[in-house]
């Protein structure tokens, strides 16, 4: 059995979860572990603040790993399961993710996944398969609809730009001057030289940011969900002819819902500073997407 851990945010979870579904339809006996968003107590606090946004889909039928078929490959939880590890660890099957691609976890049989899967290679091939299950159920709010249908009347751009927690000093380091001004410049730049007529639909977690850097016909700003329901400014992006992603797994899922065949999907170079940019290898694991450095150069 292959188990694969679900934590993060929602760009996340669809990763993991398109994983399983890969190794799903390879015919592998796979579960998720979704005990990252159970109310634990441990050392008197709780584990994960975030939600399982898995369950807000219509759609999305997956099997999730009991706690002794956890255990049979990482050991239990608590002191019993960490002795174990540490006295026995060569009877512990336990993946962590250290690199862009693991080919190997293909070959596996008995493993726990520990990891995002954010590479486009593990699950291009079934992306038609995951937008028929990554289903949003309607909105409450009639705004996401009308915005929904003028942005398949026109040629629609959507423009993530994700500030927020990537301004913090604990993620800037990280994340930080990724998505910088020369960044949104440049692709910009490429999508107006792809398509003429474009109209960009501006996303953000912060509204008068944009409002103040971007101004003219040619923008709309979306200022639509809030909360619970910011998870349909995914589903407004996959909507959109185009598409301009932050270094975030949300816009990353915006796009690749999409279904558009014609698609340019924009793209940073890296995901975290952390990373170097391999063009050979970067178009190998992420085909049919442009890449833009920090310093607004394509690449």
């Amino acid at each position: 059995m292959i188990i694969i851990q679900v934590a993060g945010g929602l760009g996340n979870q669809l990763q993991q979860y398109a994983l399983y579904r890969k190794l799903v339809r390879l015919g592998k006996e796979v579960r998720l572990d979704i005990s990252w968003f159970l109310f634990k107590e441990q050392r008197g606090r709780v584990l994960a603040e975030r939600e399982l946004e898995l369950n807000y889909f219509d759609r999305l039928i997956y099997e999730t790993c009991t706690e002794e078929e956890k255990a049979a490959l990482i050991g239990k939880e608590g002191f019993s399961g960490k002795l174990k590890r540490k006295l026995m660890p060569g009877s512990i099957r336990w993946f962590h993710e250290s690199k862009m691609f693991h080919p190997e976890i293909f070959e596996f049989e008995d493993m726990y996944l520990s990891g995002y899967f954010a590479c486009e290679k593990y699950y291009a091939d079934i992306l038609y398969d995951l937008r028929e299950k990554i289903q949003f159920p309607p909105s409450e709010n009639p705004l996401n609809r009308e915005v929904a249908e003028e942005m398949l009347r026109c040629s629609s751009v959507s423009v993530h730009i994700r500030r927020g927690d990537y301004l913090d000093p604990e993620n800037a380091a990280m994340f930080g001057n990724i998505c910088t001004p020369a960044y949104y410049r440049k692709a910009l730049e490429i999508m107006k030289e792809k398509v003429p007529d474009a109209h960009f639909y501006l996303f953000s977690d912060d509204i008068p940011y944009i409002k103040k850097e971007f101004g003219g016909n040619d923008y709309t700003v979306v200022d639509i969900n809030h909360g619970r329901e910011s998870f349909y400014d995914m589903w407004l992006m996959s909507r959109c002819r185009h598409n301009i992603c932050a270094n975030s797994t949300f816009s990353f899922w915006g796009a690749r819902l999409n279904a558009h065949e014609d698609k340019v999907m924009i793209r940073p170079t890296i995901h975290k500073n952390s990373q170097v940019f391999k063009k050979k290898e970067m178009e190998a694991l992420w085909a049919g997407w442009s890449f833009v450095s920090p310093d607004g150069k394509i690449q």
